[in-house]
């Protein structure tokens, strides 16, 4: 339990640079001005950024196989699945958030703030845990679009990615916006790709509006459970909630409540649209799945490489899979860059210490690239599909070790003061909670038996 004592004097030392606590991402906390008395459109595009940020962790290589896979086999019919993953995404990022800004902590700090050592400590090596396997999604998601589109061999396209290190700390020393620019433009490749693919698959618009609508049989066949339960621990990520509890701190806005209550409601809009973007991207891939594979009679189509291969003949058009890796790319190095500072946020959360940029990001690629090196090596294809399914099935383990916290912190009036979830808010976020964990300890179980 989490000691009152405690709490009052974590408080009265989370200023940054007090009581030796450093403040979330110190380099460029409240590096972002927000302005005083402007509109609200000035407002919201000051907030605008670190919804982006998060939105791609929903979209890297990791949802891809569950995506496709799931529209290749059924359709339409689990679109309502990612509509619903989607909403409980928009309200657990809605608490990281406001977790960040109103007690000025990110989700790693609070917990070393108001957990025991031996807690914290477990918590802090489940997170990096989740952040390796982030990590490894992320290189293998890449090193496959490199070997679709320019014929680069997967070993290869692995040590390739061992590079972009030196291209996220060239442009995290020109500032945090910079970073958000650059994220923003490999989302916009992304959300093109997909227009495109919508445009040229010619999807049916009944089917979609039918497959929004949540199936009891979704349910009762274990088949489609068993995806429906994949697709949900791939679209929730464990470490979007540590990263976006530190990166809404980036903005300079008043600490006082009414600066607080107006920095919460433009970053919650920030989160909410870009997570809508996310929504569409996801299920593009599921639609795009559904129209090219399952209406043709491609059922077993669950490997992005297969995808690629089969998009062009099917839909009988030049570059659809050109699109479709492009976007795999986008995704991939989009994902690099917020997993980046997903770490060093952990990292510093946890332990309050700092590394340097460079020694972190070597050693969490480090981690990520010798097994996806190994596997790629030994077995090809067949081995790098199979470790990016295990990477998703570690990250489904360690969700409940980060959003119990999360709710946890935000229903606490001690900590959250006025800003503390309602009642209401309070219920619907634990039984969200409990379904995530309950749906996750089933696809652990399916997945390992």
């Amino acid at each position: 339990m989490i000691d009152s004592l405690k709490i009052q004097e974590t408080q009265r030392n989370t200023t940054p640079g007090e009581g030796g606590r450093l403040a979330s991402l110190s380099e460029v906390h409240s590096s972002i001005v927000v302005p005083e008395g402007a509109g609200f459109w000035k407002k919201l595009m000051a907030f605008t950024g670190p919804g982006l940020m998060v939105a791609v962790g929903y979209i890297d290589p990791g949802n891809w196989a569950t995506d496709i896979e799931g529209g290749s086999r059924f359709g339409y019919t689990l679109l309502s699945v990612i509509l619903i993953s989607n909403l409980f995404a928009m309200l657990l990022q809605h608490l990281s958030l406001k977790l960040g800004i109103a007690s000025g902590r990110d989700l790693a700090q609070a917990c070393r703030d108001y957990y025991s050592r031996p807690v914290s400590f477990v918590l802090w090596v489940l997170s990096e845990i989740a952040i390796a396997a982030t990590d490894l999604a992320e290189v293998i998601g890449s090193a496959i679009a490199l070997n679709l589109l320019f014929g680069l061999p997967l070993p290869l396209g692995v040590l390739f990615t061992a590079f972009d290190v030196l291209i996220v700390l060239y442009f995290q020393q020109k500032g945090f916006r910079i970073i958000e620019s650059i994220v923003a433009g490999l989302m916009g490749i992304i959300l093109l790709s997909f227009i495109y693919e919508m445009v040229v698959s010619q999807p049916s618009m009944a089917g979609i509006m039918d497959g929004l609508i949540p199936k009891t049989q979704i349910v009762t066949d274990s088949g489609m459970l068993y995806i429906a339960i994949g697709i949900l621990g791939a679209t929730v990520m464990p470490h979007n909630l540590y990263l976006h509890s530190s990166i809404v701190q980036t903005r300079a806005f008043n600490r006082d409540d009414e600066g607080k209550k107006s920095a919460i409601r433009f970053a919650t809009i920030d989160s909410t649209v870009s997570l809508f973007l996310a929504f569409f991207i996801n299920a593009s891939i599921l639609i795009l799945a559904a129209t090219a594979f399952h209406s043709n009679g491609h059922f077993e189509i669950a490997d992005i490489t297969d995808a690629y291969h089969l998009l062009d003949p099917v839909l009988g058009v030049g570059l659809a899979g050109i699109f479709f890796a492009l976007a795999l790319l986008a995704s991939g190095q989009s994902s690099t860059l917020t997993g980046t500072l997903a770490g060093q946020i952990v990292m510093e959360g946890f332990l309050n210490i700092r590394l340097k940029p460079w020694l972190r990001r070597l050693i969490t690629r480090g981690i990520a690239i010798v097994p996806a090196l190994i596997v790629s090596y030994l077995y090809g294809e067949k081995g790098t599909a199979d470790l990016l399914v295990f990477s998703q099935v570690i990250l489904s383990l360690q969700l409940s070790f980060a959003v119990v916290p999360l709710v946890f912190f935000t229903s606490n009036s001690q900590i959250m003061g006025r800003f503390a979830n309602s009642k209401v808010l309070t219920i619907l976020a634990w039984v969200i909670t409990s379904v995530i964990i309950c749906l996750n300890l089933f696809l652990l179980w399916k997945t390992f038996t």
